[in-house]
């Protein structure tokens, strides 16, 4: 069962990588970018369950790697918005 997440994790990071590379758009981008970290996110937690007894540290690295992601998409979607605005703008380089 650890490699079929293994597999699905790095299925993940790849879509996403590819995904990134190939959009423009800044949503999609950044959506990119957030189902890579997913993918990172279940490789964790699938090498945290490599035998007997469970890693209590990659859990936690986990937790804490959704606490930062969630906080820099929120940070990173208000970029993009303040770049769209900036973009309408009659001003334009102001």
């Amino acid at each position: 069962m650890t490699l079929f997440y293994l597999g699905i994790g790095a299925g993940l990071f790849m879509l996403g990588l590819h995904s990134l590379l190939l959009q423009q758009h800044l949503l999609r981008a950044i959506m990119a970018i957030n189902i890579m970290g997913s993918g990172v996110f279940m490789v964790m937690v699938a090498l945290a369950r490599r035998g007997d007894a469970t890693d209590p540290v990659l859990h936690a690295l986990v937790v804490t790697g959704l606490v930062v992601a969630v906080s820099a998409t929120a940070f990173a979607l208000r970029l993009a918005s303040g770049l769209l605005q900036r973009r309408k703008t009659p001003e334009g380089d102001a």
